[in-house]
């Protein structure tokens, strides 16, 4: 199945101050701040949300299709995708903008000190959602403002079935417009920070916003997910991992875990578990796509924690 995965692509400019970031700031001096870090390293990761979601779901064997826009530096990116087989079709170049970029500083004491330039994700909004062709399912997560808008309202209306994954971008809505997103889709995905702003800002429970939906996740990351669905909850482990190396990225291939069982009509034990999988394997490498896990891999981690097929 053909799946739409409308959301950010970023390139993540990592670097790595070797000494603490309280070694040279003064709490007295904090309103007239002007430090400078030497950072002897640094590396380039490709990123983005629906770039690692993608990544993820094709390592799985699926077939996803991302729809997002980027600027005039983006070939390199473009070249990737080209070597791993994902489609490229809805992605859009915008003349003159850079692509999304996060600059991250990260002391030794794993402080960090982080920009983002959304570029042109900014005009995320000029993608339309319907236009794709042969789309089974979609995915709505962190991009511009506007873009997350249109493109619940745009999946709604062609009948097609997506995840609503509000992400980072919480913040940017309000509690009508969060609550406009989660009643046009057919599914949720939060963390559990997430979650609990979401209640707060539709002043909604949990159960309530559930019962709107076939399925609304939360994951807890050591303490593993749950699954609302049907009226009860479904309580999913974590899957330990061989290493414990960089969580940057483990709740896209989580989600990348959950598109898949979807598209294949798994039921919800199955689905929460394979994702879990995707997410542990996920943490034992840095960055949020540098682990490489042949599918056959991913089926035998399936197969030992939880005695499922792939």
């Amino acid at each position: 199945m053909r799946t739409l995965i409308c959301g950010s692509l970023a390139f993540d400019s990592i670097m790595v101050f070797q000494d603490h970031f309280k070694h040279h700031i003064l709490p007295d001096k904090i309103h007239m701040l002007n430090v400078s870090f030497l950072v002897p390293e640094m590396r380039r990761e490709f990123g983005g949300c629906a770039g690692n979601i993608a990544y993820n779901l094709k390592l799985l064997g699926g077939e996803p299709v991302i729809m997002a826009t980027v600027g005039d530096d983006f070939g390199v990116y473009a070249d990737r995708l080209d070597a791993l087989g994902i489609s490229r079709e809805a992605i859009r170049r915008m003349a003159g903008s850079y692509t999304a970029q996060a600059f991250i500083t990260t002391d030794l004491a794993d402080n960090q000190i982080t920009a983002f330039h959304p570029g042109a994700m900014n005009f995320a909004h000029e993608n339309d959602a319907s236009k794709t062709r042969d789309i089974g399912l979609g995915i709505v997560s962190p991009d511009g403002r506007d873009g997350m808008l249109n493109h619940c309202r745009q999946f709604h209306a062609a009948g097609i079935p997506f995840v609503f994954d509000p992400g980072q971008g919480m913040p940017l809505f309000s509690g009508g417009e969060l609550l406009e997103m989660v009643e046009r889709a057919d599914y949720v995905t939060l963390n559990d920070y997430e979650a609990e702003l979401l209640q707060a800002r539709t002043e909604l429970s949990l159960d309530a916003l559930a019962a709107k939906v076939k399925c609304l996740v939360v994951t807890r990351g050591e303490a593993g997910s749950h699954f609302y669905a049907g009226g009860r909850r479904i309580d999913i482990p974590v899957v330990p991992a061989r290493a414990v190396v960089d969580p940057t990225g483990c709740g896209d291939a989580f989600r990348a875990g959950l598109l898949y069982g979807i598209a294949h009509g798994w039921d919800w034990e199955t689905t929460g578990q394979l994702a879990s999988v995707m997410g542990s394997l996920k943490i034992e490498q840095r960055g949020g796509q540098n682990h490489k896990p042949a599918r056959a891999e991913i089926a035998e981690r399936l197969k030992t924690t939880f005695g499922k097929t792939l």
